[in-house]
């Protein structure tokens, strides 16, 4: 991205995260299951936080039950901002 007024290029770090594909049934489309384990800022009990994000699948190519990395990126529709990078295991 420019910007017009200092004519200075902006980084724009994508965001990556890992997680289980649960659902696969819409076209391009997959649901997938983003886990994170985080401590407490006041009392410092660790506890999980469970995200469920749609990723686009331009292929079709990932089932229910594969653990994938999906990566941000602009929208793709009202729901969609992540596309699915790879699988991990």
């Amino acid at each position: 991205m420019k910007d017009t007024k200092t004519n200075a290029t902006k980084v724009v770090k994508k965001q990556t995260l890992q997680g289980k594909v649960v659902s696969a049934k819409m076209q391009k489309t997959v649901v997938v299951d983003v886990s994170r384990f985080v401590k407490h800022p006041k009392y410092g009990k660790f506890y999980s936080i469970n995200k469920r994000i749609k990723a686009h699948d331009e292929k079709g190519e990932y089932a229910v039950g594969d653990v994938v990395e999906i990566e941000s990126t602009k929208p793709i529709s009202k729901d969609k901002s992540f596309v699915v990078k790879s699988k991990v295991r």
